[in-house]
């Protein structure tokens, strides 16, 4: 693999117990580029964390939030200064594995694809059991997504998302929260783009555990499908694409 071609964003909230072992991780492979940690103004000593570490590790670029702004503005704000030719969504638990991007990338690395989904339904080593409800919900969110856009994706909430770089940048983001994987996704469906899944782990967390996403968020995401696959034009969705 070519070197230095990933930039990695990494959002976080809260995450001093495993944001520094993500990162260590990370910054394994030869082929990250640069890591884009956006913390979103944390309160439990997460900021004190990554100032520390920043400083002796200069591939990382850390922006932080002066207020909880959510997930996908946070992307946005990684996405607006990512250099590299791909771009991978990482999030600051252990719910994803690192060791699995290079099998997320691969697809375009080798130039077949434009855009990979790291799907959690097509299990390669291991899945913790945890929320039926939960299930049921990204199969429906993952259905009705189908529906519109008429892909045969299995998994679109997944965190894993990868994409050439030009893609990302030049794609108009304006949902809130957790509204990023609905809208990218019904926007890559409008460019008629190269779309592959691969099979990762996924090591889901309790609400206990700090998981944060909830049934407002599913309301939405139900919204955010109708709206960004039939009331929102192609030419609206991207600049110079």
């Amino acid at each position: 693999m070519e070197n230095k071609i990933l930039s990695v964003i990494m959002p976080v909230f809260n995450e001093k117990n495993t944001v520094l072992p993500i990162l260590d991780k990370i910054l394994e492979y030869d082929f990250v580029k640069e890591i884009i940690v956006i913390d979103d103004c944390s309160q439990d000593g997460t900021s004190e964390l990554l100032n520390n570490y920043i400083n002796v590790h200069s591939s990382i670029h850390y922006m932080r939030n002066t207020v909880n702004m959510g997930k996908t503005d946070s992307l946005k704000k990684g996405i607006a200064v990512a250099t590299g030719k791909i771009i991978i969504i990482q999030d600051a638990d252990f719910e994803y594995d690192p060791d699995e991007i290079a099998s997320v990338i691969e697809p375009i690395v080798t130039g077949v694809a434009d855009v990979v989904y790291g799907s959690r339904f097509l299990v390669k080593k291991a899945s913790r059991v945890l929320y039926f409800y939960h299930y049921l919900a990204n199969k429906f969110l993952t259905f009705l997504s189908n529906i519109f856009t008429n892909f045969n994706m299995t998994d679109i909430e997944t965190c894993y998302k990868a994409f050439s770089s030009n893609i990302l940048k030049n794609m108009i983001i304006t949902s809130s929260n957790f509204g990023f994987e609905i809208e990218v996704t019904a926007k890559i469906a409008k460019l008629n783009c190269r779309v592959y899944e691969v099979p990762i782990s996924y090591y889901g967390r309790t609400y206990e555990e700090g998981k944060k996403i909830g049934v407002k968020d599913g309301i939405l995401a139900i919204l955010y499908i109708l709206y960004y696959n039939v009331f929102v034009s192609k030419r609206q969705s991207f600049r110079n694409m």
